[in-house]
């Protein structure tokens, strides 16, 4: 879901900066919520873990170069049943700086737009599972219906997001639009994987109910809310 280096340039790039200040913003939100139910010891070792797997997703995971972006297998919606939205939310900006830092310094002038791309999905998937989860339901007991909309709520949010992008930099040119068109069909691929990887981890954390149960993991996994 990388925006490739040149989609967009110049002063255009401002927007990119206050729509990840927003998103900063709401996850800071977030992360306050969390705070009021969570020790913050247990809060930053489920970032810093959240972290740890985005950055793996981003480097050790197969990616392919399509139209006007990368297909990544990024699993969202898996980082949001594990750890919650705010621990996520801040996994997903952390571990996507270190990759950039780290492997694809080129890719930071396109960080915050790529965070944006990252988030935004990332709490529409939150408020989803609001109201598709029943509050008296733990996210191991979740059925293949649900994992398929908290997926396609997340590929489908990075895939509008990186069609904004690629409009906004490079107008709505015939290339343009069929480089989105390419991008969107092979990403959406992707939904036919994650909801399985979701069922797969849930029943791994339902087995391994001590260890899920533990702090590291938010509480909602093996508890009704």
């Amino acid at each position: 879901m990388h925006i490739e280096p040149g989609v967009v340039n110049g002063a255009k790039l401002l927007l990119s900066y206050g729509t990840a200040a927003g998103a900063a913003g709401y996850t800071a939100k977030l992360a306050l919520e969390t705070l009021r139910t969570s020790s913050g010891a247990a809060f930053v070792a489920r970032a810093v873990i959240a972290t740890v797997l985005t950055f793996v997703f981003f480097t050790v995971f197969p990616k392919f170069a399509v139209g006007v972006s990368e297909v990544h297998f990024i699993l969202g919606s898996t980082l949001f049943l594990l750890f919650g939205a705010a621990p996520a939310a801040l996994g997903l900006a952390a571990g996507l700086l270190f990759q950039g830092v780290l492997f694809a310094p080129l890719d930071l002038p396109q960080y915050f737009m790529n965070t944006t791309t990252l988030l935004v999905p990332l709490f529409a998937v939150s408020a989803l599972a609001k109201r598709i989860i029943a509050p008296n339901t733990a996210y191991v007991d979740l059925t293949y219906a649900q994992a398929l909309k908290l997926s396609t709520a997340y590929q489908g949010g990075v895939v509008a997001w990186v069609a904004f992008w690629a409009v906004y930099g490079q107008g709505f040119g015939a290339e343009t639009l069929a480089s989105v068109l390419a991008f969107g069909s092979a990403y959406m691929l992707v939904i036919i994987v994650e909801p399985v990887a979701d069922l797969a981890v849930l029943a791994a954390a339902k087995r391994l109910n001590g260890v899920s149960a533990s702090p590291l993991f938010t509480a909602r996994l093996t508890r009704a809310a």
